[in-house]
């Protein structure tokens, strides 16, 4: 099911829209551009917040606050709760 959603664009915004649709370049409608954008936004997003997830996972071994994994994943949990 498609949703639609207007937008108030600046001229600069939508010749910017114009130059990248149409004959001769990667999208065929504006829609098919701003659809991209906002995947690739939201793919950076995602990336920017697993890095800083990888990144705290290496701030709590640094400062050993870790948990030996002994294959049972229940218990691992449980002993790091408590």
């Amino acid at each position: 099911m498609a949703n639609s959603l207007n937008l108030s664009l600046t001229d600069e915004l939508r010749a910017f829209i114009n130059e990248n649709c149409g004959d001769g370049t990667l999208y065929a409608t504006p829609s098919e551009f701003v659809r991209d954008v906002l995947r690739q936004v939201k793919l950076k997003k995602e990336a920017a917040e697993a890095r800083d997830s990888i990144l705290s996972g290496y701030r709590d071994a640094i400062e050993g606050r870790t948990v030996e994994f002994t294959g049972d994943l229940r218990k691992a949990m449980k002993k790091a709760k408590s």
